[in-house]
Formats: C-alpha cells, sequence, structure tokens
C-alpha cells in the first residue's frame, strides 16, 4: 500500500521556511507558500488525496486558504497539479502553468503522469500560461519565470525575494529534476521526441549561473527538506539558507541523466 493509499501516512509538521516563505506540503509531494502582504501565493497545490493536509497545515500556520490568490504551478504532472481544482472551487484562486504543459492539465493529453500511478486527474484549464521571462507579482513578491524544459516540455523554474523584515535573500524552486519522463520506456511509449534530453541539459546549464540562496525542491528530497527543519528546530534558524546547494544540484541533475542515457547504451 502506498502513500498514495493512505494520505495520512506522509504527512508532516508544517512550518516557516525563513522570513515569509512556509512548507505546508506532504512527503510525497512539496506545497509551499508565500505571504506577500497583499494574499497568498501557493507553489505546487500536490495530490487531490493530500488536499486536506495541505489545507490543515495552512491553518496550523495561521494562513487561511481563504487569502490563496495565486497557484503556481512547476509542472503539470498529478503530484503537482492534483489537488488545484478543487482549490479553485474553493478558493476562486487565479492558476499559472507552462504554456506547453497546458493539454496535460485541461485532459486533452493523457500525460500527467496520473494513469502510471493508478489515479485520475481532475482536469482545468490554467488562467495564465506562461513563457520564459514571465514575470508573476502580488504584494511585496515578484517571481521570475525561467522555462527548464525536459520532465515536461513547459516545466518552469521560479525565482523570487524572501524577507524576514530586516533581510532579504533570493530562493530559486526548480520545474522539474525528475528523469524518469525521459527515460527510453516512457518516450517510447508514448512516441516523444527524444529532445527532452538536451533540452534538459541546457536548462541545467543555464540554471546553475542562477543565484540562489534558498533552493527549493518539488519534492523534498531535493533540498533535504525535513533534515533542514530539524536543524531549524535545535537552533538553526537559517539552515535553508545554503548558496552553493542550488548551483550543486543542477550539476548532479544533469551528471544523473547523462548516466540514464549512458546506461541505455
Amino acid at each position: 500500500m502506498s502513500l498514495l493509499d493512505t494520505p495520512w501516512n506522509g504527512d508532516v509538521t508544517p512550518f516557516r521556511i525563513w522570513g515569509n516563505l512556509y512548507f505546508v506540503g506532504t512527503e510525497p509531494a512539496s506545497t509551499h507558500i508565500i505571504d506577500t502582504g497583499a494574499g497568498l501565493i501557493m507553489l505546487d497545490s500536490g495530490y487531490q488525496e493530500s488536499l486536506y493536509l495541505v489545507l490543515q497545515h495552512m491553518y496550523q500556520l495561521g494562513l487561511n486558504p481563504q487569502d490563496l490568490k495565486y497557484i503556481v504551478h512547476t509542472h503539470g504532472h498529478i503530484d503537482h497539479v492534483g489537488a488545484t481544482a478543487a482549490l479553485v472551487r474553493m478558493t476562486g484562486a487565479k492558476t499559472f502553468l507552462g504554456a506547453l504543459d497546458r493539454d496535460y492539465v485541461n485532459g486533452v493529453l493523457d500525460l500527467s503522469y496520473a494513469k502510471e500511478l493508478g489515479m485520475q486527474l481532475i482536469p482545468f484549464e490554467a488562467d495564465v500560461l506562461l513563457s520564459d521571462g514571465d514575470k508573476i507579482s502580488l504584494g511585496n513578491t515578484e517571481i521570475q519565470c525561467v522555462a527548464t524544459p525536459g520532465h515536461t516540455p513547459g516545466a518552469m523554474s521560479y525565482f523570487f525575494d524572501v524577507t524576514d523584515g530586516t533581510r532579504t535573500v533570493r530562493a530559486g524552486l526548480h520545474g522539474g529534476m525528475g528523469i524518469n519522463t525521459m527515460c527510453r520506456e516512457f518516450l517510447d511509449a508514448y512516441g516523444l521526441s527524444y529532445d527532452c534530453r538536451e533540452n534538459f541539459l541546457a536548462a541545467m546549464e543555464r540554471l546553475k549561473k542562477e543565484p540562489v540562496d534558498i533552493f527549493l525542491g518539488n519534492h523534498m528530497q531535493h533540498n533535504h527538506t525535513l533534515e533542514k527543519y530539524e536543524a531549524i528546530c535545535n537552533g538553526n534558524p537559517d539552515a535553508f539558507i545554503v548558496p552553493t546547494e542550488w548551483a550543486e544540484y543542477a550539476v548532479w541533475a544533469k551528471q544523473n541523466l547523462l548516466n540514464m542515457i549512458a546506461n541505455e547504451q
């Protein structure tokens, strides 16, 4: 039995990462909240089965779901967009997604990874389809959108400032690091182009040059979320501020794909 069958087993303690940035997600999929002072921005909504946990986490941290203004998605897979249709119905939040992933979430293409997980996506149309270089603004926050295709065609990475009222640091959230959708078996099964691999490698080269103080992953293992939370609990409020981590992970992600390609040969 998986965490998707028993979502309560994926529950983790929500917490403030730093300043106006929060973690409200679950073990299977990360969800982050930015409090902009003019409303909340959610970064990825997670699985629909885990939505009740995300809402509970928000309330635990004093964040009202009815203050949710924007839901910004890294890419169109069900683990990052699954709860969006329900959240939009509940809150009226405006949704953002990389333009090339539009048909992943609206039901036109069967590429949301729902079938692989034995699930069914509740489709929706994104309000804003993002392109490379776009900006998303709300309150004290401006998010820089950078196209990082590979994991999906429309994967978008996001960069934004976080403040504690005195200091300001730069956060970065990667659009999708998984190589599972770039393996030969997956690409051949859906008749997809192998160009995604070159696109991913180019994106990693581009991303490693971005200055980032706080590296956010769309899954907890990407940036050692739980370990850093434990460090916060043990007295290090800046545990998430690791300026070298972003570039190091971009290098690792590139090599991870190259290793898979070599193994296929």
